[in-house]
């Protein structure tokens, strides 16, 4: 009479690699299944449904992604390691010549990586600001 029924969820993996088959002889190779374009749909739905939800409760709003906004925001880390710019955290100007290397070498990998498949303005943008970190990285280490 006073047992009251708890209220809860159900959590369904639906993730088509689990832990148990990864094999380990391999080399760490893992079984994958390949996602019919139904799941893969609903995934993509679900994820923009809950994407708006979370967006809609943001105190400020955060810049739409594109590819240039993503270089920019890996060259401000790089300028930030660099010492060039205050960390926004702490705003001390502190230098980390292997975290900006890192990010100037990935910069460089996005640019191989990207080649062709760039218009001309995201092009010049990204050899522009690796033309640029490269400079100022030559410049601390001298």
């Amino acid at each position: 009479m006073g047992e009251k029924e708890e209220k809860g969820f159900v959590f369904r993996d639906r993730r088509k690699i689990r832990l148990d088959e990864l094999n380990s002889e391999s080399g760490g190779g893992e079984k994958v299944e390949e996602l019919s374009k139904e799941e893969e749909a609903r995934a993509r739905k679900e994820y923009d449904d809950a994407s708006k939800q979370q967006r809609a409760s943001e105190e400020t709003q955060l810049p739409k992604v594109t590819f240039s906004t993503f270089i920019f925001s890996l060259a401000s880390s790089a300028l930030v390691h660099l010492g060039e710019v205050p960390d926004p955290v702490s705003k001390k100007k502190e230098v980390n010549i292997s975290m900006a290397r890192h990010i100037i070498d990935t910069l460089a990998m996005i640019e191989e990586k990207t080649k062709g498949n760039l218009d001309r303005d995201e092009e010049q943008l990204l050899k522009t600001l690796l033309y640029d970190l490269r400079i100022k990285f030559v410049q601390k280490c001298s």
